[in-house]
């Protein structure tokens, strides 16, 4: 597979984006057509409708009127659960790559990639392709009736990736909410405990069961409790769980780390009554820190010690987000998982989700405990073929190395810069998976080695995003505290990461002039 299929998906613009705008009115005319808003990723059949004049409806049809993008977008407001948010109310037409087109003509350069989705970037050739194939073929078979050849194909093409070798068994879900949902119930059924701990900051999901094990923002779940029992939080080795300095050593940061850990298993809860334990290896929505190695060699042996469940989420770190197709690979490369949680990235936008596990574990579930309408659909799993393809050519792993250097030398040069570093707390991350944190003077940690006196601005990052925003960069706000996060996909290239960087630095200082 060439190098142009593989790193570049930014193809010239298809007619179908001009079809697609014919359906939004500049002139908020409305005309009766029956197909009055659809995605611009549409099949052929669908793409030739688009070209073709607005026909009258027949006696049987229900005339839809083609509205402005503004009418659209107030459409939305009005009807999309008033429970979503939104980083701004455009309305996306069609993805290119790192671009994304808005039915008003605006060009975006995405840095977020659907939050760590779409690796291969929007619409990468080889993967539309190969789902476009599917859909032909066999679009849905409900995986308790029968094997269908997809399923089957990407458990083949993931087995060799696995970061260790006893990872022999696979369970596809739809998102990786459901993936964490299905650890829970495998680490339950295997070891006939309840009880679960994770880590202050952690990010696995909003569902129920997810929900209770998440730690990084209360609106997850705010008002919606009693959330599943058994769930004991303990301080993940980062500085602001542990209250000390950034400037803090990681082996100190490890040290107080497990002491706080084995507090939990002295004072809240036996060893023996505990199922799993659930980690991040990088943490997401704790604001892209990694787990300092050591920690996770001491979490095997506590798990080996007293017959708990090792269970690392990479839903977002995984497949080759942080450079290395699981994290683990490069944090610890020894490391033993005993369930491996995956989703976003291994199918490139198309929702599938997993888990992995060894044969004795996944052995232990009764049968037909596991399932679901959706889970492992058979569009999904031929996505996930062709994204595995991709990776396994090892071009993204160099061009994650390559253009991760790129953007840390950019941050870095703003948190040491005269004009800029006043602002910046800390720059951490790995590989695509990166972050810059600021200063908020309500967080005296935060205000590490500034001299007396240096005024801080109020809402650095916010302030930093909106800028972005409005120059046509799409960035992420991550955590509690206040950090950006860039998520870019992984086939960016150095003038799409020159030209982020500039609008970055450009917002950076905006803020530093204004105060």
């Amino acid at each position: 597979m060439s190098s142009r299929i593989i790193i570049s998906s930014n193809r010239s613009l298809p007619s179908r984006l001009t079809q697609s705008r014919k359906l939004i009115s500049t002139s908020g005319v409305s005309s009766p057509a029956r197909k009055a808003f659809i995605s611009s990723t549409t099949t052929s059949s669908a793409s030739t409708a688009f070209a073709q004049q607005p026909q009258q409806p027949t006696s049987d049809e229900m005339p839809i009127a083609i509205k402005t993008a503004a009418q659209w977008a107030e459409f939305g407001r009005d009807h999309v659960c008033h429970g979503l948010g939104r980083l701004r109310d455009h309305v996306v037409v069609k993805g290119d790559g790192l671009d994304l087109y808005t039915a008003d003509g605006k060009k975006l350069l995405d840095f977020t990639a659907g939050i760590g989705v779409t690796n291969l970037g929007h619409c990468h050739p080889h993967v539309s392709r190969a789902a476009a194939e599917q859909v032909n073929s066999l679009v849905h078979l409900q995986c308790s009736i029968a094997f269908h050849a997809p399923y089957l194909q990407l458990i083949d093409r993931l087995l060799p990736a696995m970061p260790h070798e006893s990872l022999d068994q696979f369970f596809f879900w739809n998102s990786g909410s459901e993936a964490i949902e299905a650890a829970i119930k495998l680490a339950r059924q295997a070891t006939g405990r309840q009880n679960m701990i994770v880590f202050s900051g952690a990010y696995h999901g909003r569902t129920m069961g997810s929900g209770a094990l998440t730690r990084s923002k209360p609106i997850y779940t705010q008002g919606t409790g009693p959330l599943m029992p058994g769930v004991f939080s303990s301080a993940f080795p980062y500085w602001h769980q542990l209250g000390v300095a950034p400037s803090t050593s990681e082996e100190e940061l490890v040290r107080l780390a497990e002491h706080q850990l084995d507090l939990i298993l002295r004072q809240q809860v036996n060893p023996k009554d505990v199922a799993a334990i659930f980690i991040e290896p990088v943490q997401g929505e704790g604001g892209y820190v990694p787990a300092p190695p050591a920690f996770l060699r001491h979490l095997r042996d506590v798990c080996d010690k007293h017959g708990i469940l090792l269970v690392i989420d990479e839903v977002q770190s995984g497949f080759f987000r942080t450079g290395s197709y699981f994290a683990i690979e490069q944090l610890v490369p020894e490391l033993r998982p005993d369930v491996l949680v995956f989703a976003k990235g291994v199918a490139n936008g198309f929702p599938i989700s997993g888990i992995a596990s060894n044969k004795e574990l996944m052995g232990k579930l009764d049968v037909g405990s596991m399932g679901g309408t959706y889970s492992g659909n058979a569009v999904a799993c031929a996505a996930g073929i062709a994204a595995q393809e991709v990776y396994q050519t090892g071009e993204i792993g160099q061009n994650v190395e390559v253009r991760s250097k790129q953007l840390y030398k950019v941050l870095n040069g703003l948190a040491q810069g005269e004009k800029t570093k006043h602002l910046i707390a800390q720059v951490r991350g790995m590989g695509l998976m990166a972050s810059i944190e600021f200063r908020n003077t309500a967080d005296p940690c935060t205000l590490e080695g500034v001299p007396a006196g240096t005024a801080i601005p109020q809402n650095i990052g916010k302030r930093v995003q909106q800028y972005c925003i409005d120059h046509d960069l799409l960035v992420l706000t991550t955590s509690c505290f206040d950090t950006i996060r860039f998520i870019p996909a992984l086939t960016v290239n150095e003038e799409q990461m020159d030209r982020a960087m500039r609008i970055f630095t450009e917002a950076v200082e905006n803020v530093a002039r204004e105060g």
